[in-house]
């Protein structure tokens, strides 16, 4: 039987360019192909960040290579797929790439000078 490794320390990679964390959090849930990844991250910041095709591809190359996410071996039935689609999901080491993010950003937003630049902000008026 194989032993399981733990993932590598994810600080040395952190902080995370927003994008990225981004395409981490869309595959956090299930598994997603490409598509599906710039759909849900289009949604969940309110289109706020909109990822190209051509930059997303590369993007999930490199974290292929670096084994942050991979390409998952099961697939939706036949007639509900196309079959050029590539799933992709995270590793552990991707869960706890973006877990060790989320707790970074977390503490960032706690912090009593970035709650008081938040509060000094000007509120939006509505029209």
């Amino acid at each position: 039987m194989a032993q399981m490794l733990d993932p590598p320390n994810p600080a040395p990679q952190l902080p995370l360019k927003p994008d990225l964390f981004q395409i981490l959090l869309a595959l956090e849930d299930g598994e997603r192909h490409g598509y599906g990844i710039i759909k849900e991250v289009e949604r969940s910041t309110d289109g706020q960040i909109r990822l190209e095709p051509s930059p997303l591809y590369r993007r999930l190359k490199r974290l292929l290579d670096s084994g942050i996410v991979q390409e998952a071996d099961k697939r939706p039935v036949p007639e509900l797929d196309d079959e050029r689609r590539r799933y992709y999901r995270l590793t552990d080491h991707g869960r706890s790439l973006i877990t060790a993010e989320a707790q970074r950003l977390v503490a960032l937003a706690g912090s009593a000078r970035v709650k008081n630049l938040a509060r000094a902000a000007p509120r939006p008026t509505s029209a």
